[in-house]
């Protein structure tokens, strides 16, 4: 595990539809680039027995998983022809509507882009410890108000 330029992926709250944008544009002066690919993550309003999710809070042992993002990383630019790649994901209360996860990879090609996205993001649900406790709508006819999320 090589801890040379692990970055801080997290980003306070939601991402952005200026910041996606945003990163987007920075990479067009980038001419050697003929494809990109993006997954947004967002929360659903998931309905759990009688409650609906208004919102999740994320937390996360940051060292721990802002390493384990950097591993995945370098993993796929071993794996794929890649230009760049930016991962980024919210820490604490992104509310139902609202983008949690945002990778965008760039590559020569458009075969690279679409299946380092998919390797990215399977990765990332399944190695990255990141814990996001779902928020419910309070209604008079239960007094639950979260749980802890399950990845599916």
């Amino acid at each position: 595990m090589s801890t040379k330029n692990v970055k801080n992926v997290f980003r306070e709250g939601a991402i952005s539809a200026t910041f996606v944008g945003e990163a987007i544009g920075k990479h067009q002066t980038k001419t050697t680039i003929g494809a990109h690919n993006i997954f947004l993550g967002q929360v659903r309003a998931d309905k759990i027995d009688e409650n609906e999710v208004e919102a999740i809070e994320y937390t996360a042992n940051e060292e721990m998983a802002n390493q384990k993002f950097h591993d995945i990383r370098e993993e796929t630019f071993d794996k794929y022809n890649l230009t760049c790649m930016h991962i980024y994901h919210s820490k604490g209360i992104v509310k139902a509507g609202e983008i949690c996860l945002f990778v965008f990879v760039s590559s020569p090609s458009r075969k690279h882009v679409f299946e380092a996205i998919e390797y990215i993001v399977e990765r990332i649900k399944k190695e990255v410890p990141i814990f996001g406790k779902e928020l419910f709508k309070t209604n008079d006819s239960s007094d639950k108000t979260h749980q802890w999320k399950v990845n599916s």
